[in-house]
């Protein structure tokens, strides 16, 4: 069996060069990656992992904590984790905690400190003081996403902030009638994502002086499916509707636009909508939104744990504001003379 010295060899570079080339730990050329994966590949040569794992002391793995796989927001930073990781040379161990307090218990007591991951990502998940150090106390590095840890690094969008951007975005139009689509109960916990949305809304709303009407405020379970059915109430259950619709995530804009459809509404012609996320139907709906760009928060979790790990960055927890882009698209405007108020 040819061992790494005969890569070396044969690619010209030094066993160092040739171990990081492979492994994907440390800086390399592409040009010497290329020439230890070729001479690799023409010799038969496959890295020894457990061998090399027993060497550094790591795993070349990172656990991935997600309170779900379905949604869209946490689909997206598994892509974003899973393709920087694979560039890196490193494994992902997916941990999928929707069942409940039970599992996440047992992912966050007992698989997470079996020592089989070298880091751990927390996405969207409020870990506790405890939970964070006895993680730490055995040194494992941790970066959440979606909110600050006590003692971690996270990365977060100003959601607040955001949530007032788009409704004074509706604001500035000249709308005064304006609906919001927030989320169920169920997904106000952790970070409170749906109530910190609403406070952003609530807050443009109360600065411009105009009135949050209850009736229109609705909520919905962060999917098009379901905010379509509650849009249809929405718009269908009074004499008077809205002449705009900002709602909580884009999958909830696009079934509030499906609604106003199925009621012979035009968008943005009789009603304006507007969404958070980014999400890719959204440029086929012609969706206005604020784009946070789930791949590529997933991506700079990897690197500030893999800059970590390799003594490259900064040790110490940090809170980051991950920069969002507001997209203006076809879906909002100027709302219908009619409803105009004369001054």
């Amino acid at each position: 069996m040819p061992g790494i010295k005969d890569v070396a060899e044969r690619a010209g570079l030094s066993i160092a060069t040739v171990s990081r080339a492979l492994s994907g730990k440390g800086n390399v050329s592409v040009r010497s990656r290329e020439r230890a994966q070729n001479a690799a590949a023409e010799l038969g040569f496959v890295l020894f992992y457990h061998a090399s794992s027993l060497a550094s002391g790591r795993n070349h793995n990172v656990g991935l904590v997600v309170p779900s796989v379905h949604r869209w927001f946490f689909s997206s930073v598994v892509e974003g984790v899973s393709a920087t990781l694979l560039d890196a040379g490193y494994d992902l161990t997916l941990y999928n905690v929707s069942e409940g307090q039970e599992r996440r218990h047992s992912v966050l007591n007992d698989f997470l400190l079996r020592k089989r991951v070298d880091a751990v990502i927390a996405v969207s998940l409020k870990l506790s003081a405890a939970e964070i150090q006895q993680l730490l106390a055995i040194h494992r590095p941790i970066v959440g996403i979606g909110g600050p840890l006590p003692g971690a690094t996270a990365i977060r969008i100003d959601d607040s902030g955001i949530a007032h951007a788009a409704s004074r975005h509706l604001i500035q139009l000249g709308h005064s009638m304006i609906a919001h689509m927030t989320g169920d109960a169920a997904y106000d916990k952790d970070f409170r994502l749906p109530g910190t949305r609403q406070a952003g809304f609530k807050k443009a709303m109360n600065e411009a002086g105009l009135a949050i009407r209850p009736e229109w405020q609705v909520s919905a379970d962060f999917t098009i499916q379901g905010a379509y059915a509650s849009a249809r109430q929405l718009l269908g259950g009074s004499v008077e509707r809205p002449t705009a619709v900002f709602a909580a995530s884009d999958e909830m804009a696009i079934g509030t636009i499906l609604a106003a459809r199925d009621f012979g509404l035009r968008v943005p012609e009789d009603l304006s909508v507007i969404g958070i996320d980014g999400h890719e139907l959204g440029e086929v709906f012609g969706l206005t939104t604020i784009d946070q760009d789930a791949r590529g928060q997933g991506a700079l979790a990897v690197r500030r744990l893999l800059a970590g790990l390799d003594g490259a960055g900064d040790t110490a927890a940090a809170d980051t504001e991950y920069p969002t882009r507001f997209v203006i698209r076809s879906s909002t405007a100027v709302p219908p003379m009619d409803t105009v108020p004369i001054h």
